[in-house]
């Protein structure tokens, strides 16, 4: 036996005892990772299972708060409003507050959400505004009308609740009034026919009546009326009637001054419409005076002629703020120095109108706030009726501010 074989045969009696001890370690690594591996799918599946309910719980939360949101639109539907209007429904008044002894508190300021409004008639009749908002033929037209025939189906303008269904021979014929949760009440007149009960809750769009000509009505139409604690507001200052949506998403309406005390009248800026209220010895230039316009734009603004008997107590829409009034509104002293003035620009005048009638080229004047014909004449050295014939206008007639008038 060589020394190579003897080496070779101590080896392996030396490597047998180490491979036997070897394997059962790996016999126990495969066996605690296979548990192993069988405790983390345990644990995988109880997450899943958990999982599983989490999202049936998840759901079932979405559900209850979805079901509590129906819960309150459902609410807001069946007492709409009631923040501002308490627990006034009255089913007679378009007023809710006519006849009533309760105190109304008037909020300064109030915004509207109109995101829902839908257009109350069909689509294809956007812009088929027949009668604007504003005094008529000695009243005041509380809406505008819409053009519609017999039998077209009127749509409730907002989500609402129906708070009268009535007729008015001499006024509204066949109507309806819905309260809605934004706070805002809308009026539909003349209608041929009612879809609708009282205290029924309708939705935007849904139809609630029929077009008609009923009442005091001389043509099919729908009157429409937007009103908020039971006063008018314009509606083409919450609806662009054009383009059958709303101005805003949210509009905000401001309660109007009338000779610096709160009205009660709600419009959509505090500064864009001011009013005056009509006392004895008040006139149409004197109120134009005193808020620093024109008769024309006075007449203009509120549908009235130069020629208009204006009552006490009557409101007239003025297109310039208090304050700007009492600034416009000229002192004694003030009033002398511009007649001292005119007389000094008369004579420059004269000057003026000399050269001007050797070239033969005619002259113009531009007209300012406070120019009368009188005042225009003498100062291009002329007369009111010469102005008259040059520029085919009247004696009475009202100057419009930058107009161009021919002197020469």
């Amino acid at each position: 036996m060589t020394l190579k074989t003897l080496l070779s045969l101590c080896l392996g009696v030396v490597m047998i005892p180490v491979a036997n001890a070897v394997e059962p370690e790996k016999k126990q690594t495969s066996e605690q990772i296979t548990a192993q591996t069988e405790i983390l799918d345990r644990h995988v599946s109880e997450l899943m299972a958990d999982r599983v309910g989490f999202k049936k719980d998840l759901s079932s939360v979405k559900i209850l708060e979805a079901e509590y949101e129906e819960i309150l639109s459902h609410e807001s539907l069946m007492f709409p409003a009631e923040d501002l209007y308490g627990s006034n429904w009255d089913t007679r008044w378009v007023d809710p507050f006519k006849g009533s002894n309760e105190k109304v508190e008037f909020p300064d300021s109030c915004a509207i959400d109109c995101s829902s409004f839908v257009y109350p008639i069909a689509i294809d009749s956007i812009a088929r505004v027949t009668s604007k908002y504003g005094p008529r033929r000695r009243r005041m037209h509380k809406g505008i009308d819409l053009k519609v025939l017999k039998g077209d189906t009127i749509r409730a303008a907002f989500d609402g609740k129906v708070r009268i269904r009535n007729f008015e021979r001499r006024g509204y014929g066949y109507y309806l009034v819905i309260r809605h949760p934004n706070g805002l009440e809308t009026v539909y007149g003349h209608l041929s026919k009612q879809l609708v009960q009282v205290n029924d809750i309708v939705k935007a769009g849904q139809p609630i009546g029929l077009g008609g000509n009923t009442g005091r009505s001389t043509g099919s139409h729908l009157h429409f009326e937007t009103r908020f604690l039971g006063q008018a507001i314009n509606p083409a200052e919450i609806i662009d009637f054009e383009n059958g949506v709303p101005h805003e998403d949210k509009y905000v309406f401001h309660n109007v001054k009338i000779n610096g005390r709160k009205s009660n009248i709600y419009t959509s800026s505090s500064n864009q419409m001011v009013y005056h209220r009509v006392k004895s010895g008040d006139t149409l230039g004197k109120i134009a005076r005193m808020y620093g316009t024109t008769v024309s734009e006075l007449c203009r603004l509120n549908g009235l002629k130069c020629t208009s008997m204006l009552r006490i107590g009557q409101s007239i829409r003025c297109s310039a703020g208090v304050e700007q009034a009492n600034n416009n509104r000229p002192s004694k002293a003030t009033a002398k120095k511009v007649v001292v003035e005119a007389k000094q620009e008369a004579v420059a005048a004269l000057n003026d109108n000399n050269s001007a009638e050797q070239s033969n080229e005619p002259v113009y004047h531009r007209i300012k706030s406070g120019d009368t014909l009188g005042a225009i004449a003498l100062r291009y050295g002329t007369t009111v009726s010469k102005l008259c014939e040059l520029n085919g206008i009247t004696k009475t007639m009202v100057l419009r501010i930058v107009r161009a008038i021919r002197c020469s």
